[in-house]
């Protein structure tokens, strides 16, 4: 039997022509309507601490003291671009828009991939409060660049594809863009991978090297060129190796030497995988793979192959798999990353396949869907108070002076983006300020200086957290400022 051909000779050019015919860009149309209907209904929600942050530092991206412009950001610059035009355009709600379009796009691309139970599957997920995705984050943003690229890697994949070189660059493009806008959405690689694997086993030797050829310089040419401009704009590869890799690698470190203590990182865990199941998204992907099959192995013997998307499936998902457990803080917008894999799955499943499977991979897509509507509906209705993010921001931009900055220690950089103001203190995440300033010596300099920020707002009772020596910098905090007000756990200092 063939690697990349499953069924017999007789049907094999017959499921290749439904497939193309079948799986046009309409099939998506009604299921991407559906998403971008249920993310209207969300893009109003307070700004979270990525958003805010990254609008922030996206706002006054130039060459400056750290990664971008005057703050350290370990994420890289198609990301930050696309923040900085959100900003151009409005800022928070104009960010929201931006990842209702990312959904309808990333469903709309399912549906071409795999017909309307990708599609489906696709907006289950893009809307489902258990992958986070009130959050317009790296993972959602990447999404439609992944799947646009898997869907030129499919297309590639096909013997008759006449334009084989064109369309293994376009997936080397995607591929390479996705990297860009998230540093671990590897996922078009790690398929090129699995495609080229099963071209070899196949030995159509001259197919591989056609798609390892397109696909290289499409990637490098995009990688090349993003470095260039970001360098442009006055962040320098050293920069961003700095922040990418060197970081994540000390970030790692700081976080397993101080156990349980970080931030919950355990609980977090836990949430993180209760919710993945509740979601019904390991249920889709199994009744997906059990529909399949498994792979064949063996060469084709001279018979036309024919497209085998498990092939590229199985080692996307269980990537993303890994990756969403390699990122350590376990948030729930992780999980974003594992729609692609399910995507591939359920495109995988052959149009011949018997009805009780069909049925099957239906029945979990329906429990799927419930799970989500129920979940969606229940927070659309509820209408939380202000958070007290919110109720900080809102007192300090009533009690601001033109000119004057804030710190919020540590993390929550979104109050000060919705407080229209900035921070002198270049480490706006808690991650970074454990890693790079764990004895608060840049801040304890920020407040001793002539510019100092007027404002010092402190999660919990002091300066003191798990990971940082705050014994010193509490000395020049209580010297330098006075207690303005309290918000919940957050005590707002005003300069003497």
């Amino acid at each position: 039997m063939s690697v990349v051909g499953s069924l017999g000779a007789a049907d094999r050019h017959v499921h290749l022509d439904r497939r193309r015919r079948g799986h046009r860009w309409s099939a998506g149309i009604p299921f991407a309507v559906l998403a971008v209907v249920a993310r209207v209904l969300i893009v109003r929600l307070p700004l979270t601490p990525d958003e805010g942050g990254y609008l922030l530092a996206a706002s006054q991206w130039h060459l400056g003291t750290s990664t971008y412009g005057a703050y350290f950001v370990d994420r890289p610059p198609l990301l930050m671009a696309i923040y900085a035009g959100a900003d151009l355009l409005g800022g928070g709600l104009a960010l929201r828009v931006i990842g209702v379009v990312a959904a309808a796009v990333a469903v709309l691309i399912a549906g071409r991939i795999g017909g309307r139970a990708a599609a489906a599957a696709a907006a289950v997920f893009v809307i489902t409060p258990l992958f986070g995705t009130g959050n317009v984050d790296g993972e959602l943003l990447a999404l439609p660049l992944v799947l646009g690229g898997l869907l030129m890697l499919v297309r590639a994949l096909t013997p008759a594809e006449p334009h084989l070189g064109r369309v293994a660059a376009a997936a080397g493009v995607l591929a390479m863009a996705a990297v860009l806008v998230k540093q671990d959405m590897v996922d078009v690689f790690v398929g090129a991978v699995g495609a080229s694997a099963a071209l070899a086993v196949d030995r159509r030797w001259q197919h591989l090297r056609e798609l390892l050829i397109g696909f290289a310089v499409g990637a490098l040419s995009t990688g090349v060129s993003a470095l260039g401009l970001a360098w442009l704009r006055g962040t320098s590869p050293t920069r961003l190796w700095d922040a990418l890799v060197t970081f994540r690698v000390q970030a790692g470190a700081v976080i397993s030497a101080n156990g349980d203590a970080a931030g919950g990182t355990t609980e977090r865990l836990h949430v993180m995988l209760r919710a993945l199941v509740l979601s019904g998204a390991p249920l889709v992907a199994v009744v997906a793979l059990v529909a399949a099959g498994m792979p064949p192995m063996g060469p084709s013997r001279g018979r036309a192959p024919e497209l085998d998307l498990r092939w590229v499936a199985v080692p996307v998902l269980t990537w993303e798999a890994v990756g969403a457990l390699l990122g350590g803080s376990y948030w729930l917008h992780y999980l974003i990353a594992l729609i692609p894999g399910i995507v591939l799955l359920v495109a995988a499943v052959p149009l011949h396949a018997s009805t009780w499977k069909r049925r099957l991979l239906a029945g979990a897509l329906v429990i799927a869907g419930i799970s989500t509507s129920d979940l969606f509906a229940q927070g659309v209705a509820h209408q939380p108070a202000p958070s007290s993010d919110a109720q900080v921001s809102a007192y300090l931009a009533a009690h601001r002076r033109s000119g004057t900055t804030v710190v919020v220690a540590f993390g929550h950089p979104n109050i000060v983006y919705d407080a229209g103001m900035t921070s002198p203190y270049e480490h706006l995440w808690s991650l970074s300020v454990r890693v790079r300033d764990p004895r608060l010596s840049e801040l304890m300099t920020v407040m001793g200086e002539p510019q100092a920020p007027q404002w010092v707002v402190v999660a919990g009772a002091s300066l003191d957290t798990w990971g940082v020596d705050a014994t010193a910098a509490e000395q020049v905090l209580r010297q330098h400022y006075r207690l303005a007000t309290t918000v919940e756990d957050w005590r707002v200092f005003e300069r003497n």
